[in-house]
C-alpha cells in the first residue's frame, strides 16, 4: 500500500516544486525588466492618503524601480492618515523625460491639482511621450479635466464618478482600470494591486 501512494505524491511535490520555481522565474523576470525605470509620485501639499503613496512605492521599489515623490511644496506634507513625508521634488520641476510613470497620489487634498495648467501639462506630456500615467482615489478627476480619460475607459473613487463621466470618461467601477498607457484605481483599498499595474505596465 505504501508504494502505491508513494509514486503520486513524488509527482505532486515535483510539480508544487516547479510551479513555484517558475513562479519565482517570471518574478525574477519581471523585476529585470523594470529594475533601472523612474516613476515620480505626487501628492497634495498637505492630506494625500497615506496608503495610495506608501503601498504603490514600496511595491516600485521592491521591484526596482526609483521614486521620486514631488508635491506642490518643498515642506513636509502630512498624509490624512498621519504619515510624514517630505518631497523631493517641486512638481513644476518635474521633467517627464526623466521618468518612465508619472503618479497622482489621492486623498482629499489632491483636488488642488484638478484645475492646475502645469499639472495638465505633465499628464499630457506623458500620455504622449507613451509614458505610464496613474491616479488613484480622487486623483483621476486631474486626468479627466486635462482631457486624458475622454473615451478611456476608468475608474474612480465613488464621490468623484460624476466628474470623470463629465469629461467623457468610461466609467467601470472597477478597484483598478487600464486603458493603454493609462491607469487608475478607486482608493486606499485598492493601493497594492494599484502598485502592481504600475508594476506590469512597466515591464511591457
Amino acid at each position: 500500500m505504501k508504494s502505491g501512494f508513494f509514486l503520486p505524491g513524488l509527482i505532486f511535490v515535483t510539480f508544487l516544486l516547479s510551479g513555484i520555481f517558475v513562479g519565482h522565474i517570471m518574478g525574477e523576470s519581471v523585476m529585470q525588466s523594470v529594475k533601472g525605470k523612474r516613476a515620480v509620485m505626487i501628492i497634495a501639499s498637505n492630506n494625500f492618503r497615506d496608503e495610495e503613496l506608501l503601498q504603490p512605492k514600496d511595491v516600485l521599489e521592491k521591484n526596482g524601480v526609483t521614486v521620486t515623490v514631488a508635491s506642490s511644496s518643498l515642506k513636509e506634507s502630512k498624509g490624512m492618515l498621519g504619515a510624514k513625508v517630505k518631497p523631493d521634488i517641486l512638481f513644476t520641476d518635474i521633467k517627464v523625460t526623466d521618468y518612465d510613470a508619472v503618479v497622482f497620489v489621492g486623498g482629499s487634498g489632491a483636488n488642488e491639482y484638478w484645475d492646475n495648467p502645469t499639472a495638465h501639462k505633465i499628464v499630457n506630456d506623458a500620455h504622449n511621450a507613451k509614458k505610464i500615467v496613474g491616479a488613484i482615489c480622487i486623483a483621476p478627476v486631474t486626468l479627466a479635466k486635462a482631457g486624458l480619460l475622454k473615451n478611456k475607459r476608468a475608474t474612480t473613487y465613488s464621490s468623484t464618478v460624476n466628474e470623470i463621466k463629465a469629461a467623457g470618461a468610461n466609467y467601470t467601477g472597477s478597484d483598478v482600470e487600464k486603458d493603454g498607457n493609462i491607469i487608475t484605481a478607486s482608493g486606499p483599498a485598492a493601493a497594492h494591486k494599484f502598485g502592481e499595474a504600475l508594476v506590469k505596465a512597466l515591464s511591457q
